[in-house]
């Protein structure tokens, strides 16, 4: 009896820890967005212009991945290699558990009829040209995984620019199987794809 006593003590006192770590870290990440990250993605990761990509409901994994390649040089963006210089491995996931945790709202939708062929690409591709189902990677939904972005509710025009970028390489990560994508999809294609997804 006094042995389980024991344990059910240390199992209380690894989830009060892990709890006090866990607002610790929401804390120092707060500070951070409220230091500089929020001039352009905002406070909850709403984002103050669509140049810039919004982070709500971004997946903690993926934020400290671009974090941390922006810091080496993988990425490029000075803006932001400047930012994430500063940052450490934790206060990068931090940041990414921070924004993920806030809810995600959707574009209203500006073309409906482009929407609709951007709803076929991503849920066919275009078989007559090889462009495979972006939602074989993203999911039907455009909620993404750990390693890879979510798209739905992500600015239109956000998703069309980081598109064209792969296409001219200019987009210096996650490159090789992206370029291998958009290299086939038209201008159009990438457009009606990045409104779909927006609104979703």
């Amino acid at each position: 009896m006094m042995r389980l006593d024991k344990a059910l003590i240390a199992s209380a006192l690894v989830l009060a820890l892990g709890s006090a770590w866990a607002q610790a870290d929401q804390a120092r990440a707060k500070k951070i967005v409220m230091g500089s990250c929020f001039l352009c993605h905002g406070e909850n990761g709403e984002s103050a212009s669509e140049i810039f990509p919004k982070l709500a409901g971004q997946h903690a994994n993926y934020i400290a991945k671009q974090l941390e390649n922006f810091k080496t040089g993988k990425r490029k963006s000075t803006a932001m290699a400047d930012m994430s210089s500063r940052l450490t491995a934790d206060e990068m996931l931090a940041l990414g558990q921070y924004f993920e945790s806030k809810p995600a709202e959707p574009e209203a939708v500006k073309d409906a009829e482009l929407a609709g062929v951007g709803l076929y690409i991503f849920n066919n591709g275009n078989p007559s040209s090889g462009v495979p189902a972006c939602a074989s990677c993203h999911g039907k939904d455009g909620l993404g995984t750990a390693t890879l972005p979510r798209l739905a509710g992500q600015y239109a025009s956000y998703i069309e620019t980081q598109l064209s970028l792969f296409n001219q390489r200019e987009r210096t990560n996650d490159n090789a199987v992206m370029h291998a994508i958009v290299s086939k999809m038209t201008p159009l294609e990438m457009a009606a794809v990045a409104v779909y997804i927006s609104g979703k």
